[in-house]
């Protein structure tokens, strides 16, 4: 680890166990939004229904102050995460234990704890991979308990491209595949209803001059939620768990062809793939 790194550990490290609290009331409103933006009929969703186990991550977002906002748009360091001093940060991971799904109307809570903050040193620089688990809570119970790695990259010197994994190519022996226009109104609708600011999924000259990307970078999250979703029209039960890796960026105005295999021993393999192949993302599922 290098000095600069063990340095800021000294400001990092006390952040490490740090928990707060977000309280949401998820009104109808904004699971009817929800529901248009995934294609699902608004008017199906009435005060007291249950969600799908997994729409939890859709709520209980952070706020900041525009004055809090760092210029790619997310909030500063110290306003709602670490102050970890690297300007580039991206969803990497995530280990999912569902036992219920969110109602309607009803008050509920997100306790995120900050689990670990780990620095590291490779081939495409120094990062650090922050580590928060998220547990969500509704009239007394636990509804899930997410695990969630970002990691925060070095700035991109003006004209570079930016360092990414090198390819690989998707498996081809799925049983079956769905895929999805990645347009910019369903990446905007996301990004509205996650309060999501960040610049680089909107905003084309940022992410090319600023972060080195060819283009504006789809969202993670709703890589994630679209290859949950469809693996769940063809789960054998109800979900119970997951774990995810990202790999390798997508494009907004791109499809994603969402691939999978059939559910064996209440377990099914997903991935999903980009335009020319690529590996993106790989998840496994567990059902009840």
């Amino acid at each position: 680890m290098t000095a600069s790194l063990d340095d800021a550990m000294t400001t990092l490290r006390p952040w490490i166990g740090r928990v707060r609290v977000i309280e949401d009331d998820i009104g109808l409103p904004m699971v009817k939004r929800i529901a248009a933006m995934l294609d699902r009929d608004p008017d199906s969703f009435k005060a007291g229904t249950e969600l799908p186990s997994h729409w939890f991550s859709m709520f209980f977002v952070d706020i900041a102050r525009q004055s809090d906002l760092r210029e790619d748009g997310h909030a500063k360091g110290g306003v709602v995460l670490p102050p970890i001093p690297m300007p580039r940060r991206m969803g990497a991971g995530r280990r999912l234990k569902l036992m219920g799904g969110l109602r309607v109307g009803q008050p509920a809570v997100r306790k995120c704890e900050v689990v670990d903050i780990v620095p590291k040193s490779g081939r495409s620089g120094n990062i650090f991979v922050l580590t928060l688990r998220n547990t969500i809570e509704q009239a007394g119970q636990v509804l899930a308990v997410d695990e969630f790695d970002a990691i925060y990259r070095e700035a991109t010197p003006p004209g570079q491209k930016t360092t990414a994994t090198v390819p690989a190519a998707a498996p081809s022996d799925h049983a079956w595949q769905d895929t999805v226009l990645l347009s910019e109104t369903l990446v905007f609708r996301y990004s509205a209803v996650t309060w999501n600011a960040h610049r680089i999924h909107y905003d084309a000259d940022y992410a090319r001059t600023v972060e080195g990307y060819e283009h504006t970078v789809h969202n993670g999250g709703l890589t994630m939620q679209l290859m949950i979703d469809a693996a769940l029209k063809r789960a054998p039960s109800a979900l119970r768990g997951l774990s995810a890796r990202l790999m390798y960026p997508l494009w907004v105005g791109e499809p994603l062809t969402v691939r999978g295999s059939e559910a064996k021993d209440g377990r099914m393999k997903v991935w999903s793939a980009d335009k020319t192949g690529h590996l993106c993302g790989e998840m496994t599922l567990e059902f009840a």
